[in-house]
């Protein structure tokens, strides 16, 4: 997978990187890590642009966070219930869970949206709730950005790094992206196994 995100950046150029940022807030296990970092080697390299790069990669980024945040507000907060009382065990969460993080959300959720975007696996996940929530199109997508930059901005400026002190940053990037994703798995296992309802 990392060998073909490596040639879609080089052949696609910053449309490249808006596309693969999209399909990487829609389909999470796709990691945001290899995009920017790979566009922060390419930065090093003279071939690509710090902030234009930054600007489609937050573009891309709010783009995919959107379908998430428009199917939560079109299905809804209650529609939700049935699936979590099928499927909570791979969800690893009850109804009560759900309440409970619907409640903090409509008191904090401006600023979990901003904080999540730093998390691997949570910062596609939190639009879903910011939907159910109805939270206000506008707020969601200001602080989807502002922390879709942030994280960008650490990104590539880590790729970069990496590019001009290494010749085979690519592939580091790539291997220390496996491993994350190694990690998000066992974790997510490990959940599953655990996991027992409180009822």
């Amino acid at each position: 997978m990392d060998e073909l995100i490596v040639r879609l950046v080089e052949s696609g150029g910053y449309w490249g990187i808006f596309f693969l940022m999209i399909v990487e807030n829609v389909f999470p296990p796709i990691p945001s890590e290899l995009i920017m970092g790979l566009g922060g080697v390419f930065v090093a390299r003279g071939t690509m642009a710090f902030w234009p790069l930054i600007m489609v990669g937050t573009a891309g980024t709010v783009v995919g966070n959107y379908f998430w945040y428009a199917l939560g507000d079109r299905l809804g907060y209650q529609r939700l219930r049935p699936l979590v009382d099928r499927r909570g065990r791979w969800l690893t969460l009850e109804w009560d869970d759900v309440e409970k993080a619907s409640a903090y959300f409509r008191k904090h959720g401006q600023w979990v949206v901003f904080v999540l975007r730093f998390s691997p696996f949570l910062r596609t996940i939190i639009s879903l709730p910011a939907g159910l929530t109805h939270m206000p199109k506008g707020r969601f997508l200001l602080f989807t950005a502002a922390g879709s930059t942030v994280w960008n901005i650490i990104l590539v400026s880590g790729g970069q790094l990496l590019g001009q002190r290494l010749d085979n940053a690519e592939r580091i990037i790539g291997w220390l992206t496996i491993a994350s994703l190694i990690v998000l798995v066992c974790w997510y296992v490990w959940r599953v196994i655990r996991w027992k309802p409180k009822g």
